[in-house]
């Protein structure tokens, strides 16, 4: 009775020591999986695109792109493919394997690398979307750079006192997106608006009790090749004050200016 009591006892110790090692193996699994996960590769795509070229006379594209980097290894396997062309656009894509999210992973800066696009035959005259998200296009770049396509496109319409230049005007300017605008005045060189943008939190009608406030400027804006470009901002009615700091501006573009409302 006494030795069954002890194998008993010897039995359910060794039960607790292997349980309590699956336990513990169980754990450092998890951490190693976890370590794993941290450090694993992943499939991304450069930081930024900093210029598209023609090489190979016109047969290939060379992508220059800011990517991760750091002490250790942090890009593998960069490539630049041929995706598709459709309707005058040579899409391409860049990619690479990096493991820059992982925090310990010591990726904390970037540098400069090139990626090669085979295209088979000679550009000519198409543009280049590089990741769906950049356009560069060979019109009016001085070879072998592309030329980047802005936010009006890759040909923007020239100065002119109609609507949608306009338009063109306020994209160009430094101010939140959704702004109206209102003209002043305008002709072949010189552009003057009233830009509003709504302010405060988005509700309804101030019938509602919702309440809402808008900060105006009035910009001034000078003709050039590519468009209005922006040049100096006054509030203050009539000639005088944007005379101070654009004495230049035709007399008959001021003169009936009012006071900028405010909001």
């Amino acid at each position: 009775m006494w030795q069954r009591g002890i194998g008993v006892a010897v039995l359910g110790a060794a039960l607790a020591v292997l349980a309590g090692c699956g336990s513990e193996t169980a754990e450092t699994d998890t951490e190693a999986t976890g370590a794993a996960a941290a450090s694993a590769w992943t499939l991304a795509a450069p930081i930024r695109i900093d210029g598209v070229r023609t090489a190979d006379g016109g047969r290939s594209l060379v992508v220059d792109a800011e990517v991760p980097d750091g002490a250790r290894d942090c890009v593998r396997s960069l490539r630049g493919e041929l995706d598709t062309v459709e309707h005058g656009t040579v899409y391409v894509k860049v990619t690479y394997e990096t493991r820059s999210l992982d925090q310990d992973s010591g990726c904390t800066g970037t540098r400069r690398v090139k990626a090669t696009v085979k295209l088979g035959e000679p550009l000519g005259s198409r543009r280049v979307m590089v990741n769906s998200m950049d356009v560069y296009t060979p019109v009016g770049a001085t070879p072998p750079a592309l030329r980047q396509c802005g936010e009006n496109g890759c040909d923007p319409t020239p100065p002119r006192c109609t609507s949608s230049s306009y338009g063109q005007a306020v994209n160009d300017t430094d101010i939140p997106k959704h702004t109206s605008w209102e003209e002043r005045g305008c002709d072949d060189t010189w552009l003057v608006l009233d830009l509003s943008t709504r302010m405060g939190p988005a509700c309804g009608d101030a019938g509602d009790g919702c309440s809402s406030s808008g900060v105006s400027q009035r910009w001034f804006y000078r003709a050039e090749s590519s468009g209005w470009r922006p040049v100096a901002t006054n509030g203050d009615a009539g000639c005088a004050g944007i005379h101070k700091i654009l004495p230049e501006l035709p007399e008959h573009l001021c003169a009936s200016l009012p006071r900028l409302d405010r909001g």
